[in-house]
């Protein structure tokens, strides 16, 4: 099976993409394409990213024309995508929409996700993620019992969200999670998916898609795995972490790094420090290496 890496970006990652780009080009097999999605405006930035087997590719040429950022009116420097659907959507929003249509869209069989905070830190063969045909889904059943207690309700609205997306009768809620980093999706599965989307919705997907900014991609795609597409030959269920994620607090120091990356499993090859947390990316590429 022919697999891609996927990393939807933005200026403001800039620096901890060209990590990510480092890092995979170093310790990363078994994958025939690196696409970095951006917003167009950042395609020059980017594009000294690409190589033989890394391509940048502007959101424009994925999603619908009717979806536009503009800059935010009251902070600056950010910007909302507009649309005739729903409320603006914020850039995380958008990122999900972009890895949705590259992966519909792409030339690979499966891809595996990573956001531009991740760091691969070990070897790593994406082959790995398929066995006999079937993908490696992401699914933690008891994943909503260690959400971060102020973060459970938004947790909970994207869980009912995609059940209503999917149409499941009734739109219950899940304590099973499906969110992470350096997990693995196929591209029939994702056709199918926005295909249920559009036919639950009575509309094109991604006009469905928009209508609320209560928007997890991976619950939505875990959801439709596990409760609707009622193919078992496609997925191996598999609740690996393959990347260490350090989700919230304040930024990590060299001391806080080291110990970060002392506590790795053995099969954790990636680290992923979310960006919001302000860990600055240069003491990352002087802890790991590279």
């Amino acid at each position: 099976m022919r697999f891609a890496l996927v990393t939807s970006s933005y200026r403001g990652d800039l620096e901890r993409c060209r990590l990510l780009c480092d890092s995979i080009d170093r310790f990363v097999t078994g994958f025939e394409t690196h696409y970095l999605l951006v917003e167009a405006r950042d395609l020059p930035l980017f594009k000294g990213f690409e190589g033989p087997r890394r391509r940048v590719v502007s959101e424009r040429d994925l999603l619908p024309w009717w979806l536009r950022p503009v800059n935010h009116p009251r902070q600056r420097g950010r910007r909302l995508w507009i649309h005739p659907f729903g409320l603006p959507l914020h850039g995380w929003h958008v990122q999900q929409l972009r890895r949705f249509a590259m992966a519909q869209t792409m030339a690979e069989a499966a891809m595996v996700s990573l956001d531009s905070d991740v760091v691969f830190v070990k070897p790593f063969d994406v082959r790995s993620m398929e066995a006999g045909g079937r993908v490696a889904f992401y699914r933690v059943p008891d994943g909503m019992d260690r959400v971060l207690p102020h973060l459970q309700a938004e947790h909970e609205s994207w869980a009912l969200r995609a059940a209503r997306l999917i149409g499941l009768r009734p739109p219950v809620s899940t304590r099973t999670t499906y969110i992470g980093t350096l997990i693995a999706w196929r591209r029939d599965t994702v056709r199918d998916l926005l295909a249920r989307i559009a036919a639950v919705g009575r509309r094109p997907a991604m006009m469905v898609l928009c209508a609320s900014r209560a928007l997890s991609e991976c619950t939505i795609y875990g959801r439709f795995v596990e409760e609707a597409e009622a193919r078992p030959e496609r997925h191996a269920p598999d609740a690996t972490q393959r990347c260490a994620v350090y989700w919230d607090g304040p930024p990590l120091d060299e001391m806080g790094l080291a110990a970060f990356l002392a506590d790795l499993a053995p099969h954790q090859v990636a680290i992923g420090l979310q960006s919001f947390t302000g860990t600055d990316p240069a003491l990352i590429r002087r802890a790991v290496g590279l």
